[in-house]
Parts: structure tokens; C-alpha cells; sequence
């Protein structure tokens, strides 16, 4: 069985946070606010994930209500995701994510964070696609205020133990 899922994330930058972004820590002036750590990407990811399967937001599972997920590494948000599903018996068949950000630019990082995903996904990096693009100064990306990460994934798989 095959099953699409798709999700975005906006998260607000501020000065003087740490930058997590696909699981990688870039040095930048500007870092995600959020709840856990902020990573962006790998929110974006998961909870395409449980879209997939029509199992809910991120916020079902991990809520930012609960302390235990203050300052949460999100590598660990995407795999116990993902182990989850996988249990279930479904596996990625691609991953395509976008990151709107205007600085700093990416492409030193995407190497890094595909090779980190696909770890976590238990696939080869070759399944997982992730391009950067400005908002030319327009919006709040554009304005260097927040980043926004989008993922569509594939999954194929049975529905063995999903309800």
C-alpha cells in the first residue's frame, strides 16, 4: 500500500538561539524558537509522516504542553516517528522537503542533513531530497524573521497494526 503525506513548519527566528536545522547545528546569529529545539525541517518531516497514516499532528504526540519536550532534540522526535510507523510495517519510498530561508545559505549543510535523515529513515540518501530557496526580502522569511520547512513523503508499506 502507498501513502502521501505532507506537512509545513514555521517557526520565528531570534537572535542568539542555537540554528538545528535537519539535525545539524549551523553557525548562524540567528536561531528556531520553539518548544523542543526547533528544528524546523525535521518537525516538518515527521509530521508528514503521521500524516501519511492519518495519525495526527506532532502536537498529538510530542505536545509543547508537556515539559519533558522543552529543548527536545528533534532527531529523536523524527525516529521515535518514524520507528513507530516502520513497526507498522511501512518504509520511505522518497522524501522531498523545502526550506524557505534567507540566510544563512544552505547548500555547505545539505550533504549533511540528507546523509543525517536518511539515517534516521533507515533509507539511502538517495531517497531524500531537500532544495533551499529565498523569498526575494518578501514576508517574514523574506524579512529574515522565521524559516519555513515544507515535506511531502511516500511511504509504502501494509497497514499491519495501524488503526
Amino acid at each position: 500500500m502507498i501513502k502521501i503525506g505532507f506537512s509545513k513548519d514555521v517557526h520565528p527566528l531570534e537572535e542568539g538561539r542555537p540554528f538545528v536545522l535537519g539535525g545539524i547545528k549551523i553557525d548562524h546569529h540567528k536561531g528556531s524558537v520553539g518548544h523542543s529545539d526547533g528544528d524546523c525541517l525535521l518537525h516538518a518531516i515527521a509530521e508528514a509522516i503521521l500524516g501519511a497514516l492519518a495519525l495526527g499532528d506532532l502536537g498529538k504526540f510530542f505536545p509543547d504542553t508537556e515539559p519533558k519536550y522543552k529543548d527536545y532534540d528533534s532527531q529523536l522526535i523524527l525516529k521515535e516517528v518514524f520507528e513507530f510507523v516502520y513497526n507498522r510495517g511501512y518504509e520511505i519510498s522518497n522524501l522531498d522537503c523545502m526550506i524557505s530561508l534567507e540566510r544563512p545559505k544552505l547548500a555547505p549543510y545539505m550533504k549533511e542533513m540528507r546523509e543525517n535523515i536518511a539515517s534516521i529513515l533507515k533509507c539511502d540518501k538517495g531517497q531524500i531530497s531537500i532544495k533551499a530557496t529565498t523569498h526575494e526580502g518578501l514576508g517574514f522569511v523574506g524579512r529574515e524573521e522565521g524559516i519555513l520547512c515544507e515535506a511531502i513523503v511516500l511511504l509504502e508499506g501494509s497497514d499491519y497494526g495501524i488503526d
